[in-house]
């Protein structure tokens, strides 16, 4: 193995996090364990009894931390401050580099209760599980900057829920991320009015997560970082067709990298409303409004950093937000598209007619980026219909010019696109429910993995 341990978390000293022992499960019966990203961090070689005892009951892995750490953190729950956060049912369990040099966390969801569970009993569903593995799977493969599922495990558990048939199955999961420094970390630093904490937090990240962040002050050069990471997220959400949920300020990291899924959803049509979170009532976090979302949650970074800085080193990287929102949509949406740049107007120009074209037919997008890969048509097609629609007359004019040829993939020869709308979640969960039946659960792992190749 050639696995790089790190501890640097510890560098922030016990105002960050509390030791925690994970829970101990009456079972672990492994499920699923993401052998590229192992190899990404020297841990494929490890047996699937070794996996177990690292990642189900929490041996440590060598040279990393001894024991998990409960992240304390604060944020905003829809837009309503929450001082009363934390790790509640999950920990950092280590940290290591990855075959890139930069610094990875391992982190869990349902790996017991912390100090800061409340009244929840710290455990994760099997089925929450298996919807995050095909989040992050569907998004990796889509070229969205995401957090990645390692592990997870079922622990034989009956868990009771609201929101699912219950009993249901437990789990847990860990994820392989890059940082777990959300902008409630610092949130919280500020609420307790903590300057020295802050300022050790900005310099932790720009030394380990954003090394080549630059700025006139070191605070500035990591909200730029910050800004330039949140319109990147943003766009890519927006190019997959994917809504998140719960864009709190505890679910965004400093890195702007997704992580964390819940109730999330891949929009069917072009449809600003579509939401994914049933308790979103108003629509906050709807695929439309995601881009604002984030922009509002940077001005609570910047909130919370004043307490260290002064307005004007603020104020100029986040002015630069929609512009940079604006250049990452015309990347997202033409590198999934397949097509060559033009130049900014040109590229925008493009991005505003494609979805033109979408809002106006409400067709299934992943139709129309399988359709249109390469910017030349394929056909026949189920949406030839849409094609000729009035909707689509600014997008046929533009695209000769950005066109790239045919894609050879084989993927693009395929009948239709790979899919994760709601009703496939369901439908894959339904045999492990029934039958413990994974096998269409792994089927469609690999069908979206071979997506990514033809993406890349």
């Amino acid at each position: 193995m050639n696995f790089a341990p790190e501890t640097t978390i510890v560098s922030l000293g016990p105002n960050f996090f509390d030791p925690v022992a994970a829970a101990d499960f009456p079972q672990t019966i492994l499920r699923f364990r993401n052998d590229r990203a192992a190899a990404q961090i020297g841990l494929a070689g490890l047996t699937d009894d070794q996996w177990l005892q690292h990642f189900g009951r929490f041996a440590p892995l060598p040279g990393s931390l001894p024991q998990p750490l409960a992240l304390r953190y604060h944020g905003h729950q829809f837009r309503t401050y929450n001082p009363d956060l934390g790790d509640g049912r999950g920990f950092l369990f280590a940290q290591c580099r990855d075959d890139r040099g930069r610094l990875m966390d391992l982190g869990t969801k349902g790996s017991g209760t912390t100090p800061y569970s409340r009244a929840g009993d710290g455990r994760l569903t099997l089925k929450g599980a298996v919807r995050e593995i095909l989040a992050t799977e569907m998004l990796e493969a889509l070229g969205v900057a995401t957090s990645r599922t390692f592990s997870v495990i079922e622990t034989g558990e009956n868990l009771v829920r609201s929101d699912e048939p219950s009993p249901t199955r437990s789990a847990v999961l860990v994820r392989l991320n890059h940082s777990h420094a959300r902008y409630g970390s610092f949130q919280r630093q500020a609420f307790h009015q903590n300057r020295d904490a802050l300022t050790r937090l900005v310099d932790y990240c720009l030394t380990h997560l954003a090394p080549g962040a630059s700025g006139p002050t070191p605070v500035a050069a990591l909200v730029d970082h910050a800004v330039k990471g949140a319109a990147r997220m943003a766009a890519q959400f927006m190019a997959a067709g994917f809504v998140h949920g719960v864009l709190n300020t505890d679910n965004i990291n400093i890195t702007g990298e997704s992580f964390d899924y819940g109730p999330w959803r891949f929009a069917p049509a072009w449809d600003a409303g579509f939401t994914a979170a049933y308790f979103d009532h108003y629509g906050l976090y709807a695929f439309g409004r995601q881009a604002e979302a984030l922009q509002w949650n940077l001005f609570q970074l910047g909130s919370a950093l004043r307490l260290i800085a002064e307005v004007d080193e603020l104020k100029g990287p986040l002015e630069t937000y929609p512009q940079r929102y604006r250049a990452a949509l015309s990347d997202a949406m033409l590198g999934r598209l397949g097509v060559k740049r033009l130049g900014p107007a040109e590229d925008e120009a493009l991005v505003e007619a494609i979805q033109k074209a979408l809002v106006g037919t409400q067709m299934d997008p992943d139709r129309f980026f399988f359709d249109w890969r390469g910017g030349v048509r394929r056909g026949p097609s189920p949406a030839d219909h849409h094609y000729s629609h009035d909707a689509f007359t600014d997008f046929l004019a533009l695209i000769p010019d950005f066109a790239m040829g045919p894609p050879s993939h084989p993927y693009w020869s395929d009948d239709a696109p790979c899919t994760m709308l709601i009703d496939e979640v369901e439908a894959l969960w339904a045999p492990i429910a029934e039958r413990d039946d994974w096998t269409p659960l792994h089927t469609k792992i690999t069908a979206i993995r071979r997506m990514g190749e033809a993406h890349q």
